[in-house]
Formats: structure tokens, sequence, C-alpha cells
């Protein structure tokens, strides 16, 4: 049975600059390095591997591998963004130190379970920092919050 997400891997432009906004802007240590010399079919490679560790263990992890080519672009919410929980309290510090940094930062909106603050990382990612508000859990349980009717009214709609 999966037990947590171990890491969530993204490609990097620049392994160094990537490190600058993930362990010094974040705060998210760098937990260990591959370095990636051939693949596992034998193609010769010169990759490097990193991984950012989170509190609860996870990790959040990149590839810088020049030799394969890789569209960066500055991604929409929508198609990719990478959502990391923090305390309340820390929203307010992080946006006026991303403003104060001069990296695009956005926030703080209101998604009612939770708020949330965005920056875009050096690769172009969306990055989200949200807390959770009182209505979180209930707002998260299928239980309680009808996540299967609304998945299927939303296919039907689609289909008919």
């Amino acid at each position: 049975m999966i037990r947590k997400l171990h890491h969530a891997a993204y490609r990097c432009r620049d392994s160094e600059q990537t490190r600058c906004f993930y362990e010094d802007f974040l705060g998210l240590p760098l937990a260990g390095t591959l370095e990636i010399k051939e693949s596992k079919t034998g193609r010769a490679t010169d990759t490097l591997h990193t991984f950012y560790r989170l509190d609860d263990g996870s990790h959040i992890a990149f590839f810088e591998a020049p030799d394969m080519p890789f569209e960066f672009k500055p991604q929409h919410d929508y198609d990719l963004h990478i959502a990391l929980e923090v305390e309340p309290q820390v929203l307010p510090q992080m946006l006026e130190k991303g403003r104060a940094q001069g990296i695009e930062t956005r926030g703080v909106s209101d998604h009612g379970f939770i708020h949330s603050i965005y920056f875009r990382d050096p690769n172009g990612y969306v990055l989200e920092l949200c807390a959770k508000q009182p209505s979180h859990d209930r707002a998260m349980d299928p239980a309680a919050n009808g996540a299967r009717d609304k998945l299927r009214r939303w296919t039907d709609a689609k289909s008919g």
C-alpha cells in the first residue's frame, strides 16, 4: 500500500539557481544529489538530480539534464503548480520576502479551505504556499464534500 510521497521530480534549467530558490529562499535543505552518468537504458548522460527535504520527510526534486532537450516556459497555475503547506503566520512573511527579493509573487488568495500565496521559481514553475483554514478537514472529507458526485456530474455534462 502507498504510504506517502517520497518525492516529486521536475526538470530544472540550472541546479544552483534552483538551489538558491528552494534552499535559500524557501528554506528547504538540500538533502541529496545524484550524479547520473548513464541512464538505466545504457545511454551516456551528464545529469544532476537534487532533492530538497520538507518537514514531513518528503522531498521535492529536480533533474538538470543539459543533454536532453526540454522546453522551459512559465507555467499557468492550471497546467502545473506545486503546493506546499505552511503555518498561517508564514504567508505574510513569505509574501513580503518574495516581493523584497524581486521574485514574481502573488496573493493572498482565499480559497475557503486554504489561503495561498504564489511565486514563480527560476524554472517557470508556480510554487504555492498554502495554509489550512478551520474548514479544511471538512472540505477535504469525501464523506462530507460530495467529491464523487461533483466528478460524476462534470463527466456526465461533458459527454451529454
